[in-house]
């Protein structure tokens, strides 16, 4: 569960967050959409504590919250099964818990749920883009976390590797039963992936709805963001 209440946050005075307000229930995925500049990523950092917010308050579950970032972030002087077990093996409450063994297998299983068995020993620089997400999901659940936070999963992939990652967001939300949350630009992963959909402009909260309501609305928001209209209102470089 993560829950958002009343959530300010400001750069150099500009609100990119203007008193926020949302719930995600446990299993249960948000797209979050909105115009370049609307406040989505700083969402994501927010939760996950990489920034800190001025007023408001998040709650999550007790547990592990993953963060799958926009290009993957893998180290690129280590392989796949290091990537893979950095967490585990160098997280002051984690690196004593696994053997090396233990470690070997998880790593094994969470490369298996992801379509990627048996390239452990491969560097990221040898990995497609599409391949560097998915360990990079690997990475994200190793430590079985009860939210998942994915900036852009599907950025800068072609339609088919795309769609495959749709897939495995939706494969893990089975497997995993976490809350996440998916920012994106694409309709196609709003579609096949989010239960419900909100989307920020400058600073607000503009529309929230499931994805079908969101493509049938007659909110102006919406209607724009769906039809990629430059008429509407919403003014890139001030959402």
């Amino acid at each position: 569960m993560i829950k958002v209440q009343n959530l300010t946050k400001a750069f150099n005075g500009k609100k990119v967050l203007d008193d926020i307000s949302f719930e995600i229930k446990s299993g249960e995925t948000l797209a979050l959409v909105g115009f370049s500049g609307s406040g989505k990523s700083t969402m994501l950092k927010l939760i996950c504590g990489l920034i800190e917010k001025d007023s408001g308050d998040i709650t999550t579950s007790d547990g592990d919250i993953a963060m799958v970032f926009q290009y993957s972030a893998l180290f690129d002087s280590l392989n796949v099964a290091d990537n893979i077990s950095f967490a585990l093996r160098e997280r002051r409450d984690l690196r004593d818990k696994y053997s090396p063994d233990e470690i070997k297998k998880i790593v094994a299983e969470k490369l298996e749920l992801v379509g990627l068995k048996g390239i452990e020993d491969k560097f990221p620089s040898e990995l497609s883009g599409g391949m560097q997400k998915r360990v990079s999901f690997a990475r994200a659940i190793v430590t079985e976390p009860n939210s998942i936070l994915y900036d852009e999963p599907t950025s800068g992939l072609d339609p088919i590797s795309s769609t495959l990652i749709e897939d495995y967001i939706v494969r893990l939300k089975d497997e995993t039963k976490a809350s996440s949350i998916v920012v994106t630009h694409q309709m196609s992963t709003i579609q096949r992936t989010a239960d419900r959909v909100i989307m920020l402009y400058d600073g607000k909260i503009v529309f929230e709805g499931t994805p079908h309501q969101m493509l049938k609305s007659g909110n102006d928001y919406t209607k724009q963001f769906v039809n990629a209209s430059l008429k509407g209102p919403m003014t890139m470089g001030l959402g």
